[in-house]
């Protein structure tokens, strides 16, 4: 072992290794130190603007105090019910494409279909809802934002739902199947049951990627001044707003979008800290 660890072709190998990891670990911490200061810069800024007004009161003229009421509700609203419609649709497809269709040419197109949209920018999205149902209503409204933040839901949901169905042993479906057990309740109380903690990871993504979608609302939800419950009229929603104050001359407006970020990134950090949480340690199943 000793001649071997002192040839000329192992000390090539070694030195060759040691600047591999030493170029990976610099890699790692300049890319780390630049997300510590974007992060640093978000907290010192947006913390400065937290007050109970943020959560209580609406979005100001130029020049008076307000707060992100609107566009907090409004988001929460967006998001909610982009979520109902998503994930339904979303699990049924994953569903299908795990359990009945596995090796069917239809699974692999939708498979294709949904690795398309999983990369497809969200602005894409934005304007093929604003074609189909904005320029169709004739006006923006909430229902086109939700439809818009559910399509952005739907592959995430669907891509999750099939990887944690594939990894549910097929033992366990054959001895339900043996004991004469339907195959919708084999899905529904077995295979469910243990893709649970990853299917609800993956919802939980899905709610993180589009808390700060901008693009798409841009030209579906537009924005709100005023709190409204009106889901066929415009509607306020925080990264609308954050766009818009971050763009203004008024550093009213521009301290709101510092907090409102601060709100998002911990909104975000929260949703991905738990969805880690579930998938290391299946807290759930």
């Amino acid at each position: 072992m000793a001649g071997i660890a002192a040839t000329p072709r192992y000390h090539r190998r070694r030195w060759r290794s040691h600047l591999a990891t030493a170029l990976s670990i610099g890699a790692a911490g300049f890319g780390l130190t630049w997300l510590v200061l974007i992060l640093l810069v978000l907290v010192v800024k947006g913390v400065g603007g937290l007050s109970p007004s943020v959560f209580t009161e609406m979005t100001p003229p130029p020049g008076g105090a307000g707060g992100l009421l609107n566009p907090i509700m409004g988001s929460l609203m967006l998001t909610v019910l982009a979520v109902l419609l998503g994930t339904p649709l979303g699990m049924l497809a994953g569903t299908y494409m795990a359990e009945y269709g596995r090796y069917s040419k239809l699974t692999m197109v939708v498979r294709f279909i949904n690795d398309i949209l999983l990369s497809a920018p969200s602005i894409v999205i934005g304007l093929f809802v604003y074609e189909i149902m904005v320029a169709r209503m004739g006006h923006f409204s909430g229902w086109a934002g939700v439809v818009a933040l559910a399509i952005i839901v739907i592959p995430v949901v669907v891509r999750t739902t099939e990887d944690m169905l594939l990894l549910v042993p097929t033992a366990l479906r054959e001895a339900s199947a043996a004991l004469g057990v339907p195959q919708w309740l084999v899905i529904r109380h077995i295979s469910y049951r243990a893709a649970r903690a990853g299917i609800i990871t993956g919802v939980l993504l899905a709610i993180a990627r589009i808390t700060g979608e901008t693009a798409p609302l841009l030209f579906t939800a537009l924005n709100n001044q005023f709190f409204s419950w009106n889901m066929n009229a415009p509607m306020a929603s925080l990264p609308v707003v954050i766009f818009q104050f971050a763009l203004s001359p008024y550093e009213d407006w521009q301290q709101l979008a510092w907090t409102g970020a601060l709100l998002i990134t911990a909104t975000v950090l929260g949703l991905s800290i738990i969805a880690r949480m579930l998938t290391s340690k299946k807290v759930l199943t």
